[in-house]
């Protein structure tokens, strides 16, 4: 007797998963089943309708739909990660929902109202390959969209995955700004970002002095527990920009803005400053300083008084006795570091040789400047955490000794505080590293490099649990944040076992410093945990490509876990992908050439 005939189709495939879904629903069962719930019958399932489309089967925490047009099934895909994204900007971040989809165009099985077959599973490997909120597809959808749907397409190359004999081309859907992560709500008190001052001098070279300028009054700004201030690193992505207030508020999530100007000639100095609401789009404060130079630190403490003021915020009374200001009277000892501040931060082996000298004269000028020392002490430890010196721990003894220095010249001083815990972090004082960053804090709450070295701290410590909320407090006053950052989130989710969250964050990161070896290592150790070892041979390679002389070893060595043990789960995702032999795992790669600063 002939087996009936399968009922075979071609089809487009669209795999849906939720991120991260066990642990939504561990934090808030009730609430996460109810957003979800209600996305679905309100917003998914009608928009799959409107695309022709079916939803063949729903999990607890995914869904597999079918759809006779490829051009339909991903333009559904892009309005359902953009809508989810807008429905969830009120949710705090760590709870919010996020899918992850594939699209792929396949032949498969019809039976009973279910599919099956290679297309199915192809849509599914391609779900897991896509970012939190992102979307991949095949290329054989890709061969049907190009040129009918106003989305660019970026070719991520060919991918074995799972239980398919054949490599699979991926194609990411660049979902652009529309679908960037919802811009971020304003907080619950005064918010501002100060904007790079304009450079006015004739001297083009002067631009390190209105950029140290601005610096400055954003770290004093910083200091005042009822402000919030945005960091400096997200504010300098401004620079060079004409751009509107309005949009640098809706990005930045404050409510004010201050912009200036600064003009440098001989000894003179004129600044301008103007405080704008954003909200209102008026001016709320404004001056124009005309000095003689020595009198800048005047200058600087006098803004921020001013602004203060204008915002009617209430100091405490440990913000009333403070002494504002650089920590010097030198204005010779400032402009040299700000000259060294401004290399050293370039993260390079040159420029720290350029920076040094420059940060040593600024202490030789004035030996009591504790904002010289720390940035010193800072380019020593970061020697060591890179090894960019030939005796590694001399520099970073060197870096502590400078640090502690630091702040026995300036208790007050949270930068010296900031630079001592990193010191004892890579010491692996992880007691006294938290003492000290928590310190940091108290000095200036929003030190947003502070946060993110407590959340690293707390990680090595065996707290990851605990390190996600300084993390991603550091993010908020960072927008813009340094891509270590994501490095150090993706470190605490693998500590957690939620791999496909550390996959999100490192892939992130590797988008934005594709020259990282680190990342590029513990993404294959995720891959290897998640079974996905053709994904972990490819970064493992390319780590190895970027630098031959990575050495696990060495990282174990280093690296300041307070249980070695931790460190052991990295080995092990490697040795599940089948990179490393079963019972050794020495002489592979480690970090060298990637640019790395502490915290």
């Amino acid at each position: 007797m002939t087996a009936p005939r399968a009922d075979r189709r071609l089809v487009a495939i669209l795999a849906a998963d939720l991120v991260g879904y066990s642990r939504l629903v561990e934090r808030d069962e009730a609430g996460t089943l109810a957003r979800l719930k209600a996305h679905r019958k309100e917003f998914i399932e009608p928009l799959i309708a409107e695309h022709h489309g079916r939803v063949v089967k729903l999990t607890g925490d995914g869904a597999l739909c079918e759809f006779g047009s490829v051009v339909d099934a991903v333009a559904c895909a892009v309005l359902i990660q953009k809508g989810v994204a807008g429905r969830e900007r009120g949710v705090p971040e760590e709870e919010r929902i996020r899918f992850r989809i594939g699209v792929n165009l396949g032949d498969v099985v019809l039976e009973d109202g279910d599919l099956y077959g290679d297309g199915v599973n192809i849509a599914a490997r391609l779900e897991q390959l896509a970012e939190p909120g992102g979307i991949c597809v095949s290329g054989t959808a890709y061969d049907h969209l190009r040129g009918k749907l106003a989305c660019e397409l970026e070719h991520l190359g060919e991918r074995q995955v799972k239980n398919i004999e054949r490599p699979v081309r991926v194609y990411r859907v660049v979902l652009g700004e529309a679908a960037a992560p919802p811009e971020p709500s304003l907080p619950d008190r005064p918010s501002l970002a100060v904007l790079p001052f304009e450079n006015m001098s004739s001297d083009p070279e002067q631009g390190y002095f209105s950029d140290g300028i601005s610096e400055d009054i954003t770290t004093e700004l910083s200091k005042i527990s009822g402000l919030f201030v945005i960091a400096r690193n997200s504010a300098f992505t401004y620079k060079g920009r004409a751009v509107r207030v309005q949009d640098v508020s809706r990005e930045l999530g404050v409510r004010y803005v201050l912009e200036g100007s600064v003009r440098k000639a001989g000894d003179r100095v004129r600044v301008t400053a103007q405080l704008i609401d954003a909200a209102a789009g008026g001016h709320v404060w404004a001056e124009r300083y005309d000095r003689d130079l020595t009198d800048i630190f005047a200058v600087q403490d006098e803004i921020t008084r001013e602004i203060v003021s204008a915002l009617q915020v209430k100091l405490t009374r440990d913000e009333r006795r403070r002494a504002w200001g650089p920590g010097t009277r030198s204005v010779e000892a400032y402009e040299y570091v700000l000259r060294g501040r401004e290399l050293a931060r370039r993260h390079t082996p040159q420029t720290r040789d350029e920076a040094r000298p420059l940060l040593e004269r600024a202490i030789a000028l004035d030996p009591g400047f504790a904002a010289a020392h720390a940035e010193l002490a800072l380019t020593h430890v970061v020697d060591y955490v890179n090894r960019w010196s030939g005796d590694p721990e001399r520099s970073l003894e060197l870096g502590h000794r400078l640090a502690r220095k630091a702040v026995a010249l300036d208790e007050a001083e949270p930068w010296a505080h900031f630079v001592l815990g990193v010191a004892l972090l890579w010491m692996k004082r992880l007691d006294q590293a938290s003492a000290e960053v928590r310190r940091a804090i108290g000095l200036d709450p929003n030190l947003a490099h502070g946060h993110a070295l407590l959340g690293n701290v707390l990680h090595y410590a065996g707290r990851a649990e605990e390190s996600l909320a300084p993390l991603h407090r550091a993010m908020r006053l960072d927008p813009y944040c340094p891509d270590v950052y994501l490095h150090f989130l993706a470190q605490s989710h693998f500590a957690l076992g939620r791999y496909e969250e550390a996959v999100a964050a490192l892939r992130r990161r590797i988008e934005r410093n594709p020259a990282t070896d680190i990342s590029r290592v513990l993404l294959a150790a995720c891959y290897g945990h998640l079974g996905r070892s053709g994904e972990a041979r490819g970064e493992w390679e390319e780590a190895l490509r970027l630098n031959p002389g990575y050495s696990l070893e060495h990282r174990r060595r280093i690296l300041p876990y307070a249980d070695p043990a931790d460190f052991e789960r990295v080995i092990d995702g490697l040795r599940k992908a089948g990179l490393l032999a079963p019972t050794s795992g020495a002489g592979m790669p480690e970090e060298g050439t990637g640019r790395t600063a502490p915290p």
